[in-house]
């Protein structure tokens, strides 16, 4: 592709965020500067020409898009729309992702085909951002991965040639905390063309430990190889509470699973309220942002399992969402993992049918569709062919060519909830599940719906036995857990049954003030007036 002239000479100014790899932190920064921006009383839009994720969302009239562009026009205080992020790769091979354009599915491609197709999409990416850009004051876009991947730029429509076609200021910033940040500023600046070196105004340092002070000569000796100076060094903020991009970082922050010789919940620590969560770590997992506020909570420990022998005897495990169900639970049936989710279930549900309680299984959106019974994928959107399911609820699901993509209001029944309440969430799932209501097959159990969407239509079952909680049952509803008053509740009734102590704190899943916070301390660590002088502004 030929590098593109700006797309008008009338487009706002735009500040883009680019990086020496992938989760170098582009997608808080953008957001931090977003938040910034918008604090001044600026009309804002944030900007990310392709990702590639498997966190998405739903928007308001129904499209589908990247988490962190969501996560992102939150902090400008606009709605999510799709023009944000007009490419959407969601991978479900090595080297296959479905592909969404503008919020619509466009087609299953191998990468070869994708790169094919790049000429016709840059020009609708152009549209989108034109369209964004003629009502906003300032634009700021988030690049993907590296600009130097020299194998990939000549295909590339999310980095440099985004930054020419909007006339952008980059920032290219670096992890510190993984090593090689200032190799790879430099390298980065050599592999890059003149032209598009000439785009990068400067450096950050992100996700920074210690002293500042010690870096100086560092920094004095990057700058004098580079001609660029360093705009920020960003520290390390714990504890952030907001979505991942993607489940990469997921896998970084979440606790790994047990060991052999730690075999139940209550090994994990001596808090006598501490609840333990057990996740099964899919190939394909997507949307694991189910799981953010649970992992917010101080008395809950989340935990991926790789492994049979470290699931053990969790109060809570969650089969989540995945973006190619069928290759997922045949996965956990060649690990061994389906086994012990099995046993588990079984376990749970043999205690529950004595008046007890050993656990609890739920599953979301794929996680639903391999409690199932069968799965049937007749167009071959992912594996193809039909897979038995784990045989654990009544339910047989057929891949379908339209995809359900909508926001939800949904009431969910009790059990599983402390009360009957209805809930706010998002659906995305090519999957269309029935349930055969086989009382011989529930044995000591009622197999019936327990979430309905607002027009009655029931998108989640599980296995109930009078007012206790049900052993097994799942959902469609993404972001069930967002809901603090459901999740409480949930949390409350499952020490209760566990015999747990109460809780002494339950926190409110909120992402303003965090946004507030990652902003003030960007802001504060940053040479804030050189970036707005970037703008002109």
């Amino acid at each position: 592709m030929k590098y593109p002239s700006p797309l008008s000479s009338s487009l706002p100014p735009a500040l883009m965020v680019q990086g020496t790899c992938s989760n170098a932190g582009k997608s808080l920064l953008t957001a931090a500067f977003c938040r910034l921006l918008a604090r001044r009383g600026l009309r804002v839009a944030p900007f990310k020409a392709q990702n590639m994720a498997l966190n998405s969302f739903v928007t308001p009239d129904g499209g589908e898009m990247g988490r962190a562009q969501v996560v992102q026009a939150l902090a400008c205080g606009r709605l999510p729309d799709v023009r944000m992020n007009p490419v959407l790769l969601k991978p479900t091979s090595q080297d296959g992702s479905h592909v969404i354009v503008l919020g619509r599915p466009l087609a299953l491609m191998k990468a070869k085909d994708y790169y094919r197709r790049k000429r016709a999409l840059w020009d609708g990416v152009c549209r989108a951002y034109a369209e964004l850009a003629a009502d906003s004051d300032v634009m700021v876009l988030e690049g993907a991965g590296s600009p130097a991947e020299i194998n990939l730029r000549a295909h590339d429509i999310v980095n440099m040639h985004m930054a020419h076609a909007a006339d952008a200021r980059v920032l290219l910033t670096a992890d510190i905390d993984r090593g090689g940040a200032f190799a790879a500023l430099v390298g980065t600046m050599q592999l890059l063309s003149p032209r598009d070196r000439s785009r990068v105004a400067g450096f950050l340092l992100n996700k920074f430990r210690g002293d500042a002070s010690l870096l100086t000569p560092a920094l004095e000796t990057v700058s004098r190889r580079t001609r660029r100076p360093f705009l920020g060094i960003v520290p390390m903020l714990e504890g952030l509470r907001l979505p991942e991009e993607d489940s990469v970082g997921f896998r970084e922050v979440a606790l790994p699973g047990l060991g052999a010789g730690m075999p139940d919940a209550a090994a994990l620590d001596g808090d006598a309220s501490l609840l333990d969560v057990a996740l099964p770590d899919l190939p394909h997992i997507s949307n694991a942002t189910d799981l953010d506020a649970l992992r917010c909570e101080p008395h809950v420990r989340v935990r991926l399992v790789r492994r049979p022998e470290e699931l053990g005897s969790p109060h809570l495990c969650l089969v989540p969402g995945s973006r190619n169900s069928l290759a997922d639970l045949l996965f956990l049936r060649e690990s061994g993992l389906e086994a012990a989710l099995v046993a588990y279930a079984r376990g749970a549900c043999a205690a529950a049918a004595a008046g007890g309680f050993a656990g609890m299984l739920l599953g979301i959106c794929g996680g639903l569709q391999m409690l199932g019974t069968v799965l049937h994928d007749p167009l071959r959107l992912e594996n193809g062919g039909s897979l038995p399911g784990m045989n654990l609820l009544p339910l047989e699901t057929t891949l379908e060519a339209e995809k359900v993509l909508r926001q939800s209001r949904a009431r969910v029944a009790s059990p599983p909830a402390d009360r009957p309440c209805v809930l706010s969430g998002y659906e995305i799932h090519h999957g269309v599940t029935r349930c055969r209501r086989d009382a011989a097959f529930a044995g000591d159990f009622d197999a019936r719906p327990l979430v309905f969407r607002s027009d009655g239509a029931p998108i989640g079952w599980g296995l109930c036995r009078g007012d206790a909680l049900p052993p097994v049952w799942g959902t469609y509803l993404h972001g069930l857990f967002d809901d603090d008053a459901f999740r409480h509740g949930l949390l409350r009734r499952l020490r209760t049954a566990a015999g747990r102590a109460p809780a002494p704190e339950e926190r409110a899943y909120a992402l303003g003030p965090e946004l507030d916070r990652l902003a003030d301390s960007v802001e504060a660590h940053c040479d804030w007036p050189r970036i707005l002088g970037l703008l002109g502004l």
